[in-house]
């Protein structure tokens, strides 16, 4: 219960950031993806069920608040996690820079399947013009990632939460 509602907490912040901070900046590749981040978390450090659901609900919540197409982003969310989970069980070494990689796949490999079912899986020949932003966007949101890490670690000491590190 717990662990739900730390997430649900760093969720909102997340989309609340996300929503209101487009704004004030006027190129959009310059905000990190944070519920990425969030569910690349989950995936390598918690196992079961309840983060796959939380995984679900956070794309879900994505989509009730700027999601294109009803159910895309809890898809893609439960894709992200699904392999990030694999991940953290296949290697031996699962740390923040493997994290970032993984954030960094998941931003491009979210917005190209946006890409691909808004308009069509012809419209992905034409990516050339959206991969500077894309690829930026990803960057900064891998850039970020360690810090939201660490801060989900600290969160989870000061609730009681048995902190899982990421193997070493």
């Amino acid at each position: 219960m717990r662990l739900t509602l730390l997430f649900a907490v760093f969720v909102v912040l997340g989309l609340a950031f996300e929503s209101a901070v487009p704004h004030l900046v006027p190129f959009r590749a310059l905000i990190p993806n944070l519920i990425i981040i969030l569910v690349v978390d989950l995936g390598l450090r918690h196992h079961g069920v309840l983060p796959a659901m939380l995984a679900f609900a956070m794309g879900y919540a994505t989509d009730a608040l700027a999601g294109s197409h009803p159910g895309l982003n809890a898809f893609m969310m439960t894709m992200v996690f699904l392999v990030s989970y694999e991940i953290s069980t296949r290697l031996m070494v699962t740390n923040a820079l493997v994290g970032a990689t993984v954030v960094f796949l998941g931003v491009i490999a979210t917005a190209l399947a946006t890409v691909a079912f808004a308009n069509g899986f012809n419209a992905l020949s034409d990516t050339g013009s959206m991969l500077g932003g894309l690829t930026l966007e990803a960057a900064i949101s891998a850039i970020v990632a360690p810090f939201i890490f660490s801060m989900l670690a600290a969160s989870k000491r000061m609730t009681g939460l048995p902190v899982r590190a990421m193997r070493e």
